[in-house]
């Protein structure tokens, strides 16, 4: 007996060391574990910032700037329809001139080149024919002179005055069109621009949800390891108690009872402060506040439910 007595205290201290040996892995695992957990929400806060940042530059800057050159482009646009609408009246004005031009005007204007050219060929015969003196002869050229002036002049006028006025407002209205094409090509570059880079924060938003999402699984993943390495720990630390009690459960009988309506009435209180901190919680990651570890878990457990 005396023999055995050492072997059985030392097989027991041998038990006690494993079992404590355990208790720290445990811990370490889990604290490892819960640390993990910590940067995985941090990480997941800082892509909040991110994405919310995102959103606020796509639709706060580069969708306002691009709205702003798309409505300055529509009422170029508009504008751009009023001339060539403004081009294609004078156009027709211009043709419908002419035509009067060419059916009435220009056979009087015919009519009156006809008649100055007899008048210097009754001229011309003249000299030819009548025996004139040196004055005589030089009043003749000199009249023959003045109406070859007056042919030419009415040769030279090829439009009216009213034509030419309406070709200076179509030449007008050309130059101010080629202006708005030129603008037009500018804001709609302009628009273009704002929106590709409007296309581009929302692509990245999509891209950091994803990413989200991936952290979000890895950190319910992980809290249900360290969950699992907090739940074996405790029971070996409860294990560890019962051995220093004798191997007694871990349930000191002096242990004053709570009548049922307290302890309802504990629970109540208890459910209410942790909806209040819920709350508060959900509160802080709408604002993109940093949360701490506890709140964390409060938004993912409700999240699980």
């Amino acid at each position: 007996m005396s023999r055995e007595k050492p072997h059985s205290v030392r097989s027991s201290q041998t038990n006690f060391g494993n079992l404590q040996s355990k208790i720290e892995d445990l811990r370490q695992k889990r604290d490892e574990l819960n640390k993990k957990t910590k940067d995985y929400i941090n990480e997941l806060q800082d892509i909040e910032i991110e994405i919310a940042n995102s959103l606020k530059v796509a639709k706060e800057q580069y969708k306002k700037k691009r709205d702003y050159w798309n409505n300055k482009v529509k009422k170029l646009k508009e504008k751009k329809i009023e001339y060539k609408t403004l081009l294609d009246n004078l156009i027709e004005e211009k043709k419908s001139l002419q035509k009067s031009e060419k059916d009435g005007n220009n056979n009087k204007k015919a009519l009156s080149i006809k008649q100055i050219e007899r008048k210097i060929e009754n001229l011309e015969r003249r000299i030819e024919t009548e025996t004139l003196d040196i004055t005589e002869e030089n009043t003749i050229i000199d009249k023959i002179r003045e109406l070859a002036a007056m042919k030419q002049e009415c040769l030279s006028q090829q439009n009216s005055n009213e034509i030419l006025k309406i070709e200076r407002k179509i030449e007008i209205v050309k130059i101010n069109l080629n202006k708005i094409y030129e603008q037009l090509n500018k804001w709609s570059e302009k628009s273009q621009t704002y929106h590709s880079r409007m296309l581009q924060e929302f692509q990245n938003v999509d891209k950091l949800k994803e990413e989200k999402r991936k952290l979000e699984e890895e950190l319910i993943n992980n809290k249900k390891t360290a969950d699992q390495f907090h739940e074996q720990y405790l029971k070996l630390m409860n294990q560890r108690k019962n051995s220093y009690k004798g191997k007694k459960s871990y349930n000191p009988r002096k242990k004053p009872t709570i009548k049922s309506g307290r302890a309802n009435k504990k629970n109540e209180m208890i459910e209410k402060i942790k909806q209040d901190k819920l709350a508060t919680a959900l509160e802080k990651q709408k604002a993109g506040k940093k949360l701490n570890l506890f709140e964390a878990r409060l938004i993912l457990e409700k999240s699980e439910e």
